[in-house]
């Protein structure tokens, strides 16, 4: 894993009933994941992209619902084009930096 992707890990420690704790067995078993840490970290990316994804529904709910559409000038392109480009500027030198340390 390269540094940028990399992240560390911590410990924490989770109580379970007994079922919940075979249910989880059970699914290492199986093979998809190697071990039970595995398994949560999955169901929290899991949980993280279901909540953004409502997210954005929220958001596209909102925007269907603030009324008739309006186009958009040239200018206000422009300024959507400068904010994308300077956002994409700042990803870069912060990959470029965690590179770097």
């Amino acid at each position: 894993m390269t540094k940028s992707t990399a992240m560390a890990n911590t410990s924490m420690n989770v109580s379970l009933p007994e079922a919940l704790k075979d249910y989880v067995q059970e699914r290492v078993a199986e093979g998809t994941f190697s071990n039970p840490s595995d398994y949560v970290r999955a169901l929290i990316r899991e949980d993280r992209k279901r909540r953004a994804e409502e997210r954005l529904d929220e958001l596209l709910m909102e925007g269907i619902n603030s009324g008739p559409a309006e186009p958009m000038t040239e200018q206000e392109w422009a300024d959507i084009r400068a904010k994308a480009d300077r956002l994409a500027e700042a990803a870069r030198r912060e990959q470029a930096a965690s590179l770097h340390s």
